[in-house]
Parts: C-alpha cells; sequence; structure tokens
C-alpha cells in the first residue's frame, strides 16, 4: 500500500485532491495491545484495521490453552472496535471489581469510547504457505483497485 499507491499523481499526470497510500502496520497477537490498539479504539483518526487470525495453531501449548486465550483476545478487539463501549457498561465494570467511586468519577471518561469502527475479521484454517500466499494475493488485489479507483499506476 504505501510504497504502491503512496503518490500523489494519477495516471495522467495530474495531481490528486485526494487521500492515497493509507499506512500499513501490524504486529502480532496481543503484542499490539499496548503499542497502538488504544489509537484505533480511541483516537480521533478513524483506523480501518484487519486482525488476521489462524484457527489451528503450529504450537499446542498447554492443552492450546494459549491459542485458546489469543483467539479469544482476537475475538474481543474487533466486538469492541464494533461495539464500543458506554459510560454505563464501563462504570459498571469498574463498581463490580470494586474501584473505589471517587476513581471512578476520575477514570470514567476515558474507558468510554464510540465503536462504529471498521473492521476485517479474517481467520484462516492455519498458517502454511498456501494461506500466507492466498493473504498476500488478497492484498496484492486490493492495492490494484485502489490504485484504479484513485488512478494511481500502483506498479
Amino acid at each position: 500500500d504505501m510504497e504502491s499507491n503512496g503518490k500523489y499523481v494519477t495516471c495522467g499526470g495530474r495531481q490528486v485532491d485526494y487521500n492515497t497510500g493509507p499506512v500499513v502496520w501490524g504486529e502480532p497477537g496481543t503484542n499490539g495491545q499496548h503499542a497502538f490498539y488504544q489509537l484505533i479504539h480511541q483516537g480521533t483518526q478513524l483506523i480501518p484495521a484487519d486482525f488476521i487470525a489462524p484457527a489451528i495453531s503450529h504450537n499446542p501449548v498447554a492443552g492450546n490453552l494459549h491459542h485458546k486465550l489469543l483467539l479469544s483476545n482476537f475475538l474481543a478487539q474487533t466486538e469492541a472496535l464494533m461495539k464500543g463501549k458506554t459510560e454505563e457498561e464501563a462504570k459498571a465494570e469498574m463498581v463490580a471489581a470494586n474501584v473505589p467511586e471517587e476513581k471512578i468519577k476520575m477514570i470514567l471518561p476515558h474507558k468510554v469510547f464510540l465503536g462504529n469502527r471498521p473492521t476485517n475479521s479474517i481467520v484462516v484454517k492455519q498458517v502454511n504457505p498456501f494461506t500466507l500466499g492466498a493473504l498476500i494475493a488478497m492484498y496484492e488485489h486490493k492495492i490494484f483497485v485502489q490504485g484504479i479507483m484513485w488512478d494511481i499506476n500502483s506498479y
């Protein structure tokens, strides 16, 4: 995306008057949670996000418990981005956790987020050469289509 569509000139040589070339970054598993998820959940700029998860782990440690926890986080993040969290929900969580009322008043505005953030949840059977190739092909096709829509020579 950034290299292929990070251009400001159309195929005809005219400067565009719209945004092109989305910024792409990522992180495996829960590593991104403390790096940029808050920006996606609560930031002022709408950031569409793709979440990709394998249904089957290559490393089923502890009876596959670790993988189940990662899949739970995968589903919870996308659900939270879709639904958000109301003030009432956030307050109920803190009350249930026995947070003092004084602290609730201070923290509550920071626990609320709107939701309605666009995501794609992509589940592959297992990470292998075939599924990795399919993901690469899907993203290459996306870049191609964006280039056509923006009248940019992506390649």
